[in-house]
């Protein structure tokens, strides 16, 4: 099924592939950073305070911009869009390369965050609506969630890889030519769609209020950790950014052509699709961040190693993603595929909660990292088909947004509550005596059967919410899904 008012293409697998590599590519910046922040400290000069805001200031904008980007890929064309946050995106991960000081590189990472959530947020919304058939459907929705969680388990290796031998400026500037190729390529083969239009009835007032509301929150969020919970600055810039939201919902309610028009969360299945996600990316970096601090802080290994520590969960979900789930999803529908992936989720983490001081790799991470590749491999397709096909083609774009914030919000919400548990264990049991290494595992098997509720409570959500969803026709806008149960041939 090809976008309205687009032109046919010779190959739409060529099109998934460079809008895939585009994701892959934000999503890898976003995790390349994190092993390279001891080098970019010493380089730059940064104090441990201002440190976190290399990671901070790109996960601002990018959070607070993706329903404006999606809604926007609606109303000017997903093509457009999203090669011109790729051309952002690549342009402003030069001038991070080249930064010279904190000021220039925390500028030019707020910059680059920009860039990438206005290309990502219309990603999923044109891989989604490539095809009418299912089995090819939920193969592009697969190759999709491959890129993304390809590029969260490659990032630490390959920053690893380009801090050690090159230097932390490669980790922006690799963005460059991987930008200049996707935007190169997607001029030739992404399929040109006119969009509906900017006219005097776009809710121009509900984008001002959802992104200054949605840029707050994030901000609130990823700073709650440094500064308190309780601090007045958290409570005053949260209390803002909650009312600033309210004021967005209640404009989506009388806009006569709404940002977010608000009967989509009429479908229980895109609901559900997205309180699932929210959840499985808060628990996920539990893995991510938590399982990197276990394998250098206990494990003692270096940045090489520990992202080369990550290759089998990335070739797992590459195997699952793109070679079987699209598969098991047409035989025996999305929902019983995402509710085996997500119990695989919480399996790998309470293996994870077994962890010890004097661990090995073998049988202290690898067996975990296993399960869980094979668990988000097959729950991530599922997951976002199930939330897509609620939506109709003309709507796909705010949808997509609206998943990406989700994922985004996720991540940001897991981090600061799993890092608030983890310290205060940690300190905790060195305050009663216990050595660093003791100290610091207590605090990670906490955190890891905390990422199992967040599963767990992922898991409950589908079952009670997806238990009589159907799948909606492809193109149809919106079904009430409770009327039947779902087909095990569905899509």
């Amino acid at each position: 099924m090809r976008l309205p008012g687009t032109r046919a293409i010779a190959s739409p697998w060529l099109t998934i592939t460079v809008l895939c590599i585009g994701q892959m590519m934000i999503v890898l910046d976003q995790n390349i950073v994190n092993v390279a922040l001891p080098a970019v400290q010493r380089g730059l000069g940064f104090s441990p305070g201002d440190l976190i805001w290399v990671v901070n200031a790109y996960v601002v904008p990018f959070g607070g911009l993706l329903l404006l980007a999606g809604r926007l890929g609606d109303l000017l064309g997903r093509k457009r869009v999203f090669l011109t946050g790729i051309g952002l995106f690549s342009a402003f991960s030069i001038l991070c390369g080249f930064a010279s000081s904190e000021g220039m590189l925390i500028t030019a990472r707020f910059a680059q965050g920009i860039g990438g959530a206005v290309a990502s947020a219309c990603i999923l919304g044109v891989v989604a609506t490539m095809f009418s058939d299912g089995h090819k459907q939920a193969q592009a929705i697969a190759a999709y969630s491959f890129a993304s969680a390809g590029g969260g388990a490659i990032g630490p290796l390959l920053g690893g890889v380009l801090t050690d031998l090159l230097s932390w400026h490669w980790i922006f500037f690799i963005n460059a030519p991987i930008g200049a190729l996707v935007v190169l390529a997607g001029l030739r083969v992404i399929p040109g769609d006119r969009g509906a239009g900017l006219t005097r009835h776009t809710d121009f007032l509900g984008a001002l209020l959802v992104t200054n509301g949605m840029t707050l929150f994030v901000f609130t969020i990823v700073n709650a950790e440094r500064i308190g919970w309780g601090a007045t600055q958290t409570l005053v810039v949260g209390a803002v950014s909650l009312l600033l939201l309210v004021g967005f919902f209640i404009r989506q309610a009388t806009a006569a052509q709404p940002l977010l028009p608000l009967r989509l969360f009429r479908s229980r299945r895109l609901t559900a699709a997205n309180a699932v996600q929210f959840l499985v990316i808060a628990g996920m970096f539990g893995l991510l961040f938590f399982g990197t601090l276990y394998l250098q802080r206990v494990l003692k290994y270096s940045p090489l190693q520990a992202g080369l520590a990550f290759v089998p969960i990335a070739v797992v979900i590459a195997t699952v993603s793109l070679g079987f789930s699209a598969r098991l999803i047409t035989r025996f529908g999305q929902r019983m595929i995402l509710l085996l992936g997500l119990v695989l989720l919480v399996v790998a983490f309470i293996l994870l909660s077994f962890a010890r001081v004097r661990g090995t790799y073998v049988v202290d991470f690898l067996p975990a990292s296993l399960v869980m590749g094979l668990g988000f491999g097959l729950a991530a397709p599922a997951m976002m088909g199930l939330g897509m096909a609620a939506v109709a083609p003309s709507e796909s774009g705010i949808a997509s947004g609206l998943f990406s914030t989700t994922q985004q919000i996720g991540g940001a919400v897991g981090l600061t509550v799993l890092s608030a548990f983890a310290t205060t264990r940690i300190n905790s049991l060195a305050a009663a005596g216990k050595s660093t290494a003791d100290s610091l595992i207590g605090g990670y098997h906490l955190v890891f059967l905390l990422s199992a509720g967040f599963e767990v409570a992922a898991l409950l959500i589908g079952v009670i919410m997806l238990r009589s969803a159907v799948p909606a026709p492809a193109g149809s806008a919106h079904m009430d899904e409770s009327a039947t149960p779902e087909p095990s041939s569905a899509v």
